[in-house]
């Protein structure tokens, strides 16, 4: 199982947390050091959609400019965006030993599966 996402991110750290108390040893991916690595976003992608990925709640996407926020249509404009700014995607995103990906902590949701 891997956990990615940005150490100081509080809802990672409640992930983090949740997972230790339910005795999962997850790997952890920070994605400020070690970048977001395309293959396994498309992955994402494909198992939750680019709506789902983008993190319109979050500093960094009300940061950019309107017309860069205007210009994320389609999964391949959010894909680009993503591996620039890795801070945009919604945090964590966890690769289950199942094969399950996950967008964001829930934990109800995460127990139930």
């Amino acid at each position: 199982m891997k956990l990615y996402g940005i150490p100081h991110c509080d809802t990672v750290k409640r992930a983090r947390a949740w997972l230790a108390e339910q005795g999962h040893d997850a790997a952890f991916h920070d994605f400020k050091k070690a970048g977001v690595p395309p293959e396994h976003l498309d992955a994402w992608l494909a198992a939750a959609g680019w709506e789902r990925l983008v993190n319109r709640k979050g500093t960094t996407w009300r940061q950019l400019g309107d017309a860069e926020r205007a210009a994320v249509t389609d999964a391949a404009s959010a894909r680009a965006l993503m591996l620039r700014l890795p801070s945009v995607i919604k945090r964590p995103v966890v690769e289950w030993d199942d094969g399950r990906i996950t967008v964001g902590f829930d934990a109800a949701r995460w127990t139930a599966a």
